[in-house]
C-alpha cells in the first residue's frame, strides 16, 4: 500500500514538472521591437549595428535606437514582414559577430567597396552615397593635407575612412592613429592629441551641428562618394538581403525613403 501512495505521488510531481517546463518553453524566441512574439516560431534575424554613428545610428536620450539606418531597416522589414533584433555591438564587433555567425546582417553605414566584397561582405543595393573627409579643431590654423607634415591623424579603425587617410599618409607625410569609435576619436582632435581626424562627412556634420563639438570640415579634402549598403557575411543569408532590396526599391517609390532621410539630415 505504501508503494502505490509513494508511486502515486511521484507521478503527480512529474506531471507538474512537464507541465511546468512546457510554459516556461512558450516563451522562447519572444523579443521587443520588431522581433518574433512569443509562441512565435517565424525566423528572427539578428542584425549587428554600431550605435555611436549619428545620425544613421545611434541610441537617443531614452534610450532607443534610432537614425536614418535604423528606420530604414524598420521600414523594410514591415514592408517585407520579416521580423529581426537590432543589436549593438561596435563596428568592428559587427563584423566579427556576422562572420562567426553569431549575427545574420549587419547595417551600420557600411561603404561598398570592391575590397570589402573580395573579402567575403556580401552587400544589398546601395541605400546612401557618403564620402569622408577631413576635420580639425575649430581653431587650427590647417587649412589642408599639406599642412599635415610630421603630425598625426585620427581614424575609425576598419572603416572607409581609414583607408583614405591611410592612402594619403605617405604622400602628405602624417602618421595615422586608430580609435573605436568617433566620439572619441573627435575629442582627441578637440583635445590636441591628434591634428585632425577623417570620418564619413554627413556623420561629422550631424555631430557638429547637434553637439556644439569645435571641430571643422575642411574643403577639398572629400573623396568620391561610395554608396552604403546592408551586408552579410554568409551566402546561406542572401534570403535577407533579397528581402533587403526589395523592400529598398518599395520604400523608395512610395515616398517613405525620403521621408526618413528628410527627418534627420532635412534634405
Amino acid at each position: 500500500m505504501k508503494k502505490k501512495i509513494l508511486s502515486a505521488m511521484l507521478m503527480g510531481v512529474m506531471t507538474l514538472a512537464l507541465v511546468g517546463c512546457g510554459n516556461s518553453a512558450s516563451n522562447e524566441g519572444s523579443a521587443d521591437n520588431g522581433t518574433a512574439d512569443a509562441n512565435s516560431s517565424e525566423k528572427v534575424w539578428v542584425i549587428a549595428t554600431d550605435t555611436s554613428f549619428k545620425p544613421f545610428e545611434y541610441t537617443d536620450d531614452n534610450g532607443d535606437f534610432v537614425g536614418i539606418d535604423v528606420d530604414i531597416l524598420a521600414a523594410v522589414a514591415e514592408d517585407q514582414g520579416f521580423k529581426y533584433e537590432l543589436k549593438s555591438l561596435g563596428w568592428d564587433a559587427s563584423i566579427a559577430a556576422c562572420q562567426a555567425g553569431q549575427a545574420d546582417g549587419m547595417i551600420a553605414g557600411a561603404s561598398i567597396t570592391d575590397e570589402r566584397k573580395e573579402s567575403g561582405w556580401i552587400f544589398s543595393d546601395g541605400y546612401y552615397d557618403a564620402n569622408q573627409s577631413m576635420a580639425v579643431e575649430a581653431s587650427s590654423s590647417i587649412a589642408g593635407f599639406e599642412d599635415l607634415k610630421g603630425q598625426s591623424v585620427a581614424v575609425k579603425t576598419g572603416t572607409m575612412s581609414a583607408s583614405y587617410a591611410e592612402s594619403l599618409s605617405s604622400d602628405y607625410g602624417f602618421t595615422v592613429t586608430y580609435f573605436e569609435d568617433s566620439p572619441t576619436m573627435y575629442q582627441a582632435v578637440v583635445g590636441g592629441q591628434v591634428a585632425a581626424c577623417f570620418d564619413d562627412t554627413p556623420i561629422m556634420a550631424s555631430n557638429i551641428k547637434d553637439t556644439g563639438i569645435a571641430l571643422k570640415i575642411l574643403d577639398n579634402t572629400g573623396n568620391d562618394p561610395a554608396e552604403y549598403g546592408f551586408a552579410i557575411f554568409n551566402a546561406d543569408n542572401q534570403e535577407l538581403v533579397d528581402m533587403f532590396n526589395a523592400g529598398l526599391a518599395n520604400i523608395k517609390a512610395n515616398g517613405k525613403y525620403d521621408e526618413i532621410v528628410a527627418k534627420y539630415l532635412g534634405e
